[in-house]
């Protein structure tokens, strides 16, 4: 029944109706896949990833009935998700009192561990190149890059001009030029 219904109708429905877990579900199925790959990019890790999928749609059931519908659905999700993902490996990093650069080097480890990644040789040299990237950057390539999001969209998700958001991602597509050729 309410799988066929919008974002915009699905809110409303969630906010007027008795039938709250039943719209919620919809919303659950129809962006948990998209959620999930784009939290993965981030931590790299499958388990964290489930964690901080968990999180996002807590947040997100917690907070839907004041959802003032000044983005879309979609987006307000990928800005709670890109806010747990991000929040998840600084608290990694102050946990451990570990510098960037070495959570990155687990991360790493990560895509070495065929057990733990499945993609091939080129993917797996890619993502490496991915995570030797500032946060920021990272979020944006993946979203730019992998999700195909317009700026507009990033935009929202992380409260940036567009004209900032075209600029890290042009220096993140460098930057990662840089690392795949060995320059």
């Amino acid at each position: 029944m309410y799988d066929q219904l919008s974002d915009i109708e699905l809110v409303a429905h969630f906010k007027i109706e008795n039938d709250k877990e039943k719209v919620f579900k919809v919303i659950v199925s129809r962006y948990q896949k998209r959620l999930y790959w784009h939290i993965r990019k981030l931590v790299i890790v499958h388990e964290d990833s489930d964690d901080i999928l968990q999180n996002t749609f807590v947040k997100a059931w917690r907070f839907l009935q004041d959802f003032r519908e000044e983005s879309e659905l979609f987006t307000w999700l990928y800005k709670i998700s890109t806010n747990e993902a991000l929040s998840f490996l600084n608290k990694k990093r102050t946990k451990f009192l570990i510098p960037l650069h070495d959570v990155n080097k687990e991360l790493m480890k990560v895509i070495d561990d065929k057990s733990e990644f499945s993609g091939d040789e080129i993917e797996a040299k890619l993502q490496k190149a991915i995570l030797l990237l500032p946060d920021k950057q990272r979020v944006v390539f993946n979203l730019k890059y992998f999700e195909d999001m317009p700026y507009d969209d990033i935009s929202k998700i992380l409260g940036t001009s567009v004209g900032a958001l075209k600029a890290s991602f042009h220096h993140a597509v460098k930057k990662i030029e840089k690392h795949i050729l060995g320059n």
